[in-house]
């Protein structure tokens, strides 16, 4: 008698509570929150930073010893430089959103 009772209510209430638990927690888990956008834009921050100084100490060692070869300056910046500018753009429109 108790286990035709039990039986559907474990099929029918806690086997979909369970499932639902766990697909919101993966859900939440997922996605980026406020923080960490805040760590990535640091974060690249940091890196764009980075970069320009190791462009300045390169141009500086190849300036003292001409025969340094600088393999990070390359004849065609601009090229290398257009997923930046495309991630900068984005980001400025992110934020321009967010706010």
């Amino acid at each position: 008698m108790l286990e035709d009772i039990l039986v559907p209510a474990m099929f029918f209430i806690a086997l979909p509570w369970l499932i639902f638990h766990y697909v919101t927690k993966w859900k939440t888990a997922a996605t980026i929150t406020t923080d960490d956008e805040a760590l990535l834009d640091d974060l690249y921050q940091l890196a764009k930073r980075l970069d320009e100084r190791m462009d300045t100490v390169e141009r500086l060692v190849s300036a003292d010893h001409p025969d340094f070869e600088n393999t990070r300056l390359l004849p065609n910046r601009e090229k290398q430089d257009q997923p930046l500018r495309e991630l900068e753009r984005m980001m400025a429109e992110k934020k321009g959103e967010s706010r």
